[in-house]
């Protein structure tokens, strides 16, 4: 897919980029599905499958973020922090994941990119020592939300959020929230998945 009508698909989430930033991800996008020939590193091949289900379901979050020190947890190959650090210059952005193959693609789309506001961590999340706290902690699809706590909860800042990218409404997982947590459940439009598809939970220290 070329880079208008990328531009013409971040617009209908609410994500409008310039010809710069539309570049950008329709270039993404070209290189994922280049090492996908040789290095298995998402099930998603279709670049119009790419465009809905990688690009559009990363940006949906982009009103989401909290601060400028986001770290995004079993980031994959790169999602969603590489079309957020894309979006959000001004922002950091740290992908975390222990999967080399995956840690290695995101560095080099990082270069080839010229993301200067990311960092690539090849790491455990429940391991990573970085010597801070974030603003907001992202991820996407890695494990119920009790569970993502427990792995990455320590990450997020005094003040901070983690959002936790799902499917379907978790009513079921959050039953089973440690308690110090409080959330809210933020139902998300991503253009070409069926109404309801897509949630957050956006997640914040209790008092």
């Amino acid at each position: 897919m070329d880079a208008a009508s990328i531009r013409n698909a971040l617009a209908t989430v609410d994500a409008p980029a310039d010809a710069g930033e539309a570049e950008r991800c329709a270039t993404l996008l070209a290189e994922l599905e280049r090492w996908n020939r040789t290095v298995n590193l998402t099930a998603i091949r279709d670049p119009d499958e790419m465009v809905t289900a990688h690009l559009l379901d990363s940006l949906v979050a982009r009103g989401l973020l909290h601060g400028v020190a986001v770290l995004d947890v079993g980031t994959g190959a790169g999602f969603p922090g590489l079309p957020l650090a894309i979006a959000e210059p001004d922002r950091h952005f740290w992908l975390l994941d222990s999967t080399a193959k995956k840690i290695r693609f995101v560095e080099h789309a990082a270069a080839l990119l010229g993301l200067g506001n990311v960092t690539a961590v090849a790491a455990r999340a429940e391991d990573y020592a970085p010597g801070r706290r974030f603003d907001t902690v992202i991820a996407r699809a890695v494990a119920t939300v009790p569970r993502l706590l427990g792995l990455a909860g320590h990450h997020v800042g005094e003040d901070g959020v983690f959002i936790a990218l799902k499917g379907r409404d978790p009513a079921e997982e959050l039953e089973a929230l440690p308690a110090g947590w409080a959330y809210d459940v933020i139902p998300l439009a991503v253009p070409g998945l069926a109404p309801g598809s897509r949630h957050a939970v956006v997640l914040r220290r209790a008092g």
